[in-house]
């Protein structure tokens, strides 16, 4: 993120504007996210066993896990931008759905795991709370969770008018790594590990994001 970010995007219009901008930047976003390195879901994905499902929260273009599921795995994919799951259908037979990440449309303990990569760091920051709930929600009891967090303790919270060089306006909003956690724990997670690694698909070449590995409680 910019150290100089533009006025933080209102909550109640920052949802259309993650949708709207994935829409009119799907193509720029995947030629930049298509080279970025992924080293953490290959590893995630091999713990699963045939037979298990994977939810895909904000699952984009399709990469880079619904293309890395393994045989036996099944998985479904759930995005704010109809763009971006078009270009997730050439990339995977798996159903897709558009949706929003605080109303799952996944059954109540329906999923072995749960992966949220550059996806939960764009729904207001209010609402953060409410999604670990509805991951926690479609969760089985022990399920495992993969999701990208911030990697200090301030967070940020913040619009780009111009993300990418497209014209297009990307919101964001996302709390300190500590209150992640927090709230992870509140909604039944214990954190197992973290990674810290650099992306450079975020707005300067030196940005980063904590990978963040968590299970819900047996109950």
């Amino acid at each position: 993120m910019s150290d100089d970010p533009d006025p933080p995007v209102d909550p109640h219009t920052q949802r259309a504007t993650v949708r709207d901008g994935y829409d009119g930047m799907a193509a720029a976003y995947d030629r930049e996210r298509e080279a970025s390195d992924a080293p953490f879901v290959e590893p995630f994905l091999e713990g699963l066993s045939p037979g298990d499902r994977v939810l895909d929260a904000g699952c984009g273009q399709g990469t880079p896990v619904l293309n890395r599921v393994p045989d036996g795995v099944s998985v479904v994919g759930v995005d704010l931008s109809a763009s971006m799951l078009d270009l997730a259908r050439d990339r995977t037979d798996a159903p897709l759905v558009r949706g929003d990440l605080t109303r799952l449309p996944v059954a109540s303990d329906g999923v072995d795991a749960v992966t949220a990569l550059h996806s939960v760091i764009h729904v207001p920051i209010a609402e953060h709370p409410t999604v670990f709930r509805e991951f926690a929600r479609a969760l089985r009891p022990g399920g495992r969770l993969y999701l990208t967090a911030a990697t200090d303790g301030e967070g940020w919270a913040g619009a780009n008018d111009d993300w990418l060089g497209g014209g297009e306006t990307m919101a964001w909003s996302f709390p300190g790594l500590d209150e992640t956690r927090t709230q992870l724990r509140e909604a039944g997670f214990r954190v197992t590990d973290e990674r810290v690694l650099d992306d450079a698909v975020a707005e300067d070449d030196g940005g980063a994001w904590t990978h963040l590995f968590a299970r819900l409680r047996e109950n």
